[in-house]
């Protein structure tokens, strides 16, 4: 199944490391433009068709597992959720960075259809400019700014059936090996030589992408730390799942589906912005290393009541401090305290300086999509910036959508998102002090979405091809 053999070593043309959207995406496009070259897809979960969640499954609450159901496995984090395509280069990452805006534009129409041939939905929402215009008069009102994102919505049971088609169609055109973790990057003389695993394999290949996603998150910084390749702190983003009645947004769902805005808190001046926008979706439980954390999904056949976004508060940390990852993951783990996983609270309570309890919570009007989580007090958890930025934040959202501040909403915990150390990167995605190595996707700090991570695969595979 390989190129050939050096010195008794079996080497691929290229090797990829995750198959997450980036990684997928690379293999596509390297198939596409040399089918007769050997790739290696290695990663740590299992196939599509053999993920599962234990909470998705019905389990009370998250066990948590070793590898997360939800975030490892043919996919990556992706497969799982509710499949917003963001068909814009100002969301979801930083290839603008690297290439012209119309480059970035087009890359991402070439994604995009690769998406339609697989299968995606040709429904795309947001493109009414006077809805658009609308919207952004009020959030301006509010001093909210709305970053226009027309999405293309998959829904996750749309988003499994695309995956497995992409799966079926490069098992018969790579070797896909899951549930085999990456270990350690083999580097010689500054230039990538293959990787190990933990099941003691050893792999060769000419080139490596790595795309480990945000769960790989940290292997990656540690395994670039200590060699000439170039990391820079990356924003950490931490706040809170919101959940709503589906009426209260459905003025600004039913034209956008999803409206990225951003808000400058007034005691702080810190970013705060609305993430992953679920209408009519659940909340649920993730698995990252052993903590447990909140998302948000929906379905495109399934509604529920409710709709469910995050909002984050980015904070970009100087030097000294150089553990971005480190520091969401603590204040992850004191919900995880606190409650024994995903924390909920009344903002009614929060405001109120006391924690929910079930009976408050039974007398609330809003019936939680995530059961399982713990009523408790967010203030015993999130920093007292984070959560003063959270608390300004929905008051800003209540001018636009009256009773997103309800005493009845409510806020889950922790919802973080990590992000790498962003590696150096030049145009062609490869890493600045390695030769032959292209870090992708999140897991690299270059994006934060599907679309891009996809098309961050298609540029790192085009930068291999046109060597």
């Amino acid at each position: 199944m390989v190129r050939f053999e050096e010195e008794g070593k079996k080497l691929y043309n290229v090797a990829i490391i995750g198959a997450g959207p980036a990684g997928i995406f690379s293999a596509l496009e390297l198939v596409k433009k040399h089918p007769e070259w050997k790739i290696l897809i290695l990663e740590k979960g299992t196939r599509i068709e053999k993920r599962k969640c234990m909470i998705r499954n019905g389990a009370p609450s998250c066990p948590p597992c070793k590898k997360c159901g939800l975030l490892c496995g043919w996919g990556g984090a992706g497969a799982f959720s509710d499949g917003k395509l963001t068909l814009t280069p100002d969301v979801g990452g930083h290839l603008s960075e690297y290439m012209p805006r119309q480059k970035v534009e087009e890359l991402i129409k070439y994604t995009d259809d690769i998406y339609l041939e697989f299968g995606a939905t040709d429904v795309v929402h947001g493109t009414n400019m006077e809805d658009v215009a609308e919207i952004e008069r009020a959030a301006t009102l509010a001093e909210l700014k709305l970053v226009y994102s027309p999405v293309r919505h998959l829904g996750t049971e749309r988003s499994l059936i695309v995956l497995k088609a992409m799966q079926d169609y490069l098992s018969e055109k790579t070797d896909i090996i899951t549930d085999e973790a990456a270990k350690h990057l083999i580097i010689e003389n500054g230039e990538i030589r293959g990787f190990t695993t933990d099941k003691g394999n050893t792999y060769y290949a000419e080139n490596v992408i790595v795309a480990p996603g945000r769960e790989g998150a940290d292997w990656l910084s540690h395994e670039l730390a200590n060699t000439d390749a170039e990391l820079v702190n990356n924003a950490v983003d931490v706040g809170v799942r919101v959940e709503i009645p589906a009426a209260v947004m459905e003025h600004i769902t039913d034209k956008l589906y999803e409206s990225k805005l951003i808000y400058y808190s007034p005691t702080f001046g810190d970013e705060v912005r609305t993430f992953c926008m679920n209408p009519h979706g659940e909340v649920v439980c993730e698995n990252y290393n052993g903590i447990a954390t909140v998302n948000g999904h929906s379905y495109a056949d399934k509604k529920t009541k409710n709709t469910n976004f995050a909002l984050l508060v980015s904070k970009r940390f100087t030097e000294p401090f150089k553990e971005p990852i480190q520091y969401g993951q603590h204040v992850a783990r004191l919900a995880n305290m606190l409650s024994g996983g995903v924390l909920v609270q009344r903002f009614g309570d929060l405001l109120d300086g006391r924690r929910s309890t079930p009976e408050r919570m039974r007398n609330s009007i809003l019936t939680p999509t995530l059961t399982s989580a713990t009523p408790g007090d967010l203030s015993l958890v999130l920093p007292h910036r984070h959560l003063s930025s959270i608390i300004e934040m929905l008051l800003a959202l209540d001018k636009i959508a009256p009773g997103v501040a309800a005493r009845h909403t409510l806020l889950y915990g922790i919802e973080v998102k990590f992000y790498s150390s962003r590696v150096k990167i030049d145009n062609n995605l490869e890493t600045c002090g390695v030769k032959n190595l292209y870090a992708i996707g999140d897991g690299a700090g270059l994006t934060r979405g599907l679309i891009q991570a996809s098309a961050s695969g298609i540029l790192a595979a085009n930068s291999i091809c046109n060597k």
